[in-house]
């Protein structure tokens, strides 16, 4: 297994590993093409992924604001789940921000994922039932 950054020509590969591991995606939304090619050009963007024999098997979007940073769509392909490519997806991209500066990492994980929550709690992130989580979007697409 190899990690590397992800590139443009990766994009339909991403889509069609979200939808093998079950994770939403919106298309016309924050996850269009063109939106995932714009931000894997800007400096506060860590989007790898995890190939084995050539074939993407495992994605993670790293983000950070200059001072927190932030794991997003991290997702194995089922039949390779098991093997530790979430885990070191995870830690290179914890390495990379700490490697800017970034001491504080966070994740969102919708509460029917018991798989990620399991995972990151096995990476030793901690939840926050403290904290409420409100977005406000442009769109549902969003």
């Amino acid at each position: 297994m190899r990690i590397r950054d992800l590139r443009p020509e990766d994009y339909d590969h991403l889509c069609e590993l979200w939808n093998k591991a079950g994770l939403p995606y919106r298309p016309r939304g924050r996850d269009q093409r063109e939106s995932i090619i714009r931000e894997i050009g800007e400096g506060c963007s860590i989007f790898l992924v995890a190939e084995e024999d050539g074939e993407v098997v495992g994605v993670v979007l790293g983000t950070h604001d200059g001072r927190k940073g932030w794991i997003n769509r991290l997702a194995v392909c089922p039949v390779y789940r098991g093997r530790g490519i979430g885990r070191a997806l995870v830690v290179e991209v914890e390495k990379r921000l700490l490697g800017k500066g970034i001491d504080i990492v966070s994740c969102l994980i919708e509460d029917s994922n018991l798989d990620s929550m399991a995972c990151f709690a096995r990476l030793w992130y901690v939840p926050h039932r403290d904290i409420i989580y409100l977005s406000k979007r442009r769109s549902p697409d969003t």
